[in-house]
């Protein structure tokens, strides 16, 4: 039996996820689901994209290789997916986002969570992920953020994964992260969701840097020293927003960085990779041919750094490489040639 059909495990829950986004990450996720023994149904706003998935037992568009759990369900419906579920799952682009709160609302359940696996912010206000979420729901729905160092690929393939669920209310994230935990998947909780959401947001601007770096053949050196300063720059902004220092040197900090930067899986990295090589920005983007969250993520990065006057050089530098059509060799000189200073300041 292959890696990625694994076997079943028992279907111990009577809890349904609704896994909102058929993307890879969305499909990934709901196989975990069924694989850790919890019933999912999956949607996407892609009605042919869905029914093909649901006809094809396979998401032929962005995971060709791997056959979906036959206990998944798929649903074209989000409505009739929306209450059937126990829990919800949101796995679309961050611009996306609010979009889709706002259509489910109506459906939810009194008291019921909402969960995303989505890595970035709020275009045009540069704010967190749960922030218009507590802005739409108020008080009333317990909310959770599931990120950590993930290829979708390799979660399909039920390779070695751990991640972190983070959210408002412990025994929510207890029950979120039940629900994927097992097998070869291990899901952590923690409270700290400002530091999740950041470590999710600011490593994709951060893999842009170092796949340029890796595009111009600068050497394993010079990425070293980025991904360093890069964490160095995440947890700068990280204290001033109230992150901790222990979420952004676990899972959802250090782990997603060095995994984006160095991963070519990586959409962000990849990016970079043809912006070092010496292509645009649009060319890039349509040669991936799927969202780079980086791409929208180092604006509202560099507003949020200038807003609470932050020194953020390196993110700095990819938001005028992607946003202002700055050289990205000008942008590599001009990191190099910063005064000298003490490593920890």
């Amino acid at each position: 039996m292959s890696a990625d059909q694994g076997s079943a495990a028992p279907q111990d829950s009577d809890r349904m996820f609704a896994v909102l986004g058929a993307g890879s990450w969305g499909t990934a996720l709901s196989m975990q689901l069924i694989r850790s023994g919890t019933r999912a149904v999956l949607w996407d706003w892609d009605r042919e994209h869905i029914e093909s998935i649901g006809r094809e037992r396979c998401n032929e568009r962005f995971l060709p290789a791997h056959r979906l759990p036959g206990a998944l369900l798929v649903e074209p419906d989000l409505e009739k997916a929306v209450r059937m579920a126990d829990e919800i799952l949101i796995v679309v682009p961050s611009h996306a986002f609010v979009g889709l709160l706002g259509q489910i609302k109506p459906w939810l359940k009194p008291g019921q969570g909402v969960s995303w696996a989505c890595k970035g912010l709020e275009p045009g206000t540069g704010q967190f992920l749960h922030e218009p979420a507590r802005r739409l729901f108020g008080e009333e729905r317990p909310l959770a953020v599931v990120t950590g160092p993930s290829f979708a690929k390799e979660v399909a393939a039920n390779l070695p994964t751990a991640l972190t669920v983070a959210g408002t209310e412990p025994e929510y994230c207890g029950r979120i992260a039940a629900a994927l935990h097992g097998g070869n998947f291990r899901a952590y909780t923690s409270d700290d969701i400002i530091g999740a959401e950041l470590g999710g947001s600011v490593k994709n601007v951060l893999a842009i840097a170092t796949g340029i770096c890796d595009g111009m053949a600068l050497g394993d050196n010079a990425r070293a020293a980025l991904v360093t300063r890069g964490l160095v720059e995440m947890m700068r902004l990280g204290r001033v927003l109230g992150a901790r220092d222990q979420t952004l040197t676990g899972l959802a900090g250090m782990g997603d960085l060095v995994l984006t930067c160095t991963g070519n899986l990586s959409r962000n990295r990849r990016l970079g990779l043809a912006l070092g090589a010496g292509k645009s920005v649009d060319e890039a983007v349509a040669e991936i041919g799927q969202v780079v969250e980086g791409v929208k993520t180092a604006l509202e990065v560099w507003r949020l750094a200038r807003r609470h006057e932050v020194e953020m050089p390196i993110s700095e530098q990819v938001y005028g490489v992607i946003h202002l059509g700055w050289d990205p060799y000008q942008s590599v000189r001009d990191l190099l040639s910063r005064e000298q200073k003490h490593e920890t300041v």
